[in-house]
């Protein structure tokens, strides 16, 4: 297994040999303490001469600046933003409420935008953007307003996928230092913000009867109508979680549009299995500008479906469903075939259901650990 498993999908961040090359070097699916020096020295004797890495130089925007030179894959499918750097990193601003970090904003999205003093508050000495309003109600009024007229003057690509929905943005109550939500944001906006999302993914298999020895997977392949990651292969069921809603009711609405599962399937017996949490800057393939970061935490369920139970796509987000076996799934994934954040639920999956073990993987423990990363921003 860990002879080049997720090679392609170097950006998803998990590290070593085969599937561990990608955190070292890639998402920074990483725990909440950066890598040791002695680690690093190691990383830069085994990747130096590798002919797919190069030095970066501090002005890379794309990455964060300062702090000498970081690996990266000439291809633009990896950054080593914000792994092993410093937080936040010197060339992004800090997007903030109060004195809590929310999230960070390429200089590049800085500089295109025209900050509105009665709107917000920049600070360029600390490199801070605040969005002013005494409550959730002035914050969320003055918010839509203002990314309405980015999107009516098409300043960023990302908003050309704008969806409609609501992203909610945690932060803690200044009486009660208790987290709330303390504004909600346009589901395609928050790129340009790197604010933390949260999102609901599904793995439903099966054990195929007449013999036939081992479990399957349903993976769809996304239509190459999306915006996002056109014709990649995902996870059986995922999608956003909106403002106020409950995690359950959004994975029931996803199977149902994505896989035409009912509610009564899928309300007694998906198994939630935790989080996956990671942080990655987007690259060509999520549409739109490069360099944006997202932050994420996904709910994770595995569903076991009986034999004569097959998903069919419920709307236009999928082109069809195939029942893949783990050799097939792990050929896929080595090949780059899934959209990156699916690839991390999938190793995950793998890791829960004992194909990925610590007998064949010898960055078992850092995979598993950065699988699970604490993000720097408050969260639900």
């Amino acid at each position: 297994m860990a002879e080049g498993l997720a090679s392609h999908m170097i950006w998803t961040g998990i590290p070593c040999n085969g599937v561990a090359l990608q955190m070292k070097e890639g998402l920074s699916a990483r725990t909440s303490t950066p890598i040791s020096q002695a680690s690093s020295i190691k990383r830069r004797k085994t990747y130096q001469n590798h002919p797919k890495f190069q030095p970066r130089g501090q002005d890379d925007d794309q990455g964060a600046g300062g702090g000498g030179k970081q690996w990266h894959v000439k291809d633009n499918t990896t950054r080593s933003f914000p792994y092993g750097l410093p937080s936040p990193p010197s060339s992004y601003y800090t997007f903030i409420h109060a004195t809590t970090p929310l999230g960070y904003i390429s200089p590049r999205v800085f500089d295109k935008i025209t900050w509105d003093p009665s709107i917000w508050t920049i600070n360029r000495t600390s490199r801070t953007v605040e969005l002013r309003g005494h409550d959730v109600t002035e914050r969320d009024r003055a918010l839509a307003s203002f990314l309405a007229g980015l999107r009516e003057r098409r300043a960023f690509g990302v908003l050309e996928g704008w969806r409609g929905e609501s992203y909610p943005v945690y932060s803690y109550n200044r009486e009660s230092g208790k987290k709330e939500v303390i504004m909600s944001m346009e589901r395609a906006a928050t790129p340009l913000f790197g604010v933390a999302t949260y999102g609901v993914h599904m793995t439903a298999y099966t054990y195929p009867k007449d013999g036939e020895a081992g479990m399957k997977i349903w993976i769809p392949r996304r239509a190459m109508t999306k915006q996002t990651y056109p014709g990649m292969l995902d996870n059986t069921v995922a999608g956003g979680i909106a403002t106020g809603e409950k995690v359950m009711d959004c994975l029931i609405r996803e199977a149902s549009e994505e896989a035409s599962l009912s509610e009564d399937l899928v309300r007694g017996n998906a198994r939630p299995c935790g989080t996956v949490t990671y942080f990655y800057v987007r690259d060509e393939r999520a549409g739109g500008e490069t360099g944006l970061c997202q932050p994420e935490c996904e709910y994770v369920y595995d569903l076991e479906l009986p034999v004569d139970v097959v998903p069919v796509p419920g709307d236009d987000e999928a082109v069809d469903f195939r029942l893949l076996n783990v050799e097939e799934v792990k050929t896929a994934l080595n090949a780059g075939q899934f959209k990156p954040n699916c690839a991390l639920v999938l190793l995950d999956f793998f890791v829960r259901h004992g194909v990925l073990r610590p007998e064949n993987e010898p960055d078992y423990i850092e995979i598993v650990s950065r699988l699970h990363r604490r993000l720097e921003f408050p969260t639900a």
